[in-house]
């Protein structure tokens, strides 16, 4: 019997296919998107639970022993939006940065963005850099 892969772990689904279901102008967006994410990480973009491009990889563990793999930096981008993957409370956290990156809207770990127009790219950049030093310094 196979033993079954965690929903978060990386595949050999191509990138290309992934970033394809962003559908019109978003999809030239995905692509500045892997290229920004590409370079602030120097990790090959890897398609992680079939949707989820990613960046590098780290093992984590919480004090309750829970624990998993997980990319560096990570997005998805689909045909409404893109999504990218932050840490916990990132908002209240980095809230200078988040105000002067543009139109998006938070979630407690997620940043997402109809459309890139707007969006201040070195406030992005930095927030990429931070969310990688946080992502390294969780590692196991």
């Amino acid at each position: 019997m196979a033993t079954k892969q965690p929903a978060m772990s990386p595949s050999d689904l191509p990138v290309a296919e992934v970033l394809d279901r962003a559908t019109g102008p978003r999809r030239a967006e995905a692509d500045e998107l892997l290229a920004i994410f590409r370079d602030v990480s120097g990790e090959q973009p890897v398609v992680w639970a079939g949707r989820i491009i990613g960046f590098g990889e780290y093992e984590y563990r919480y004090d309750s022993g829970h624990g998993g793999r997980a990319p560096l930096l990570a997005f998805a981008s689909g045909p409404r939006e893109h999504t990218i993957y932050m840490p916990n409370d990132f908002a209240e956290r980095w809230p200078d940065l988040l105000a002067r990156l543009g139109p998006h809207r938070a979630s407690k770990v997620c940043l997402y963005f109809t459309r890139l127009t707007g969006v201040d790219r070195d406030a992005l950049r930095m927030l990429l850099e931070l969310v990688l030093d946080d992502a390294r310094s969780q590692a196991v």
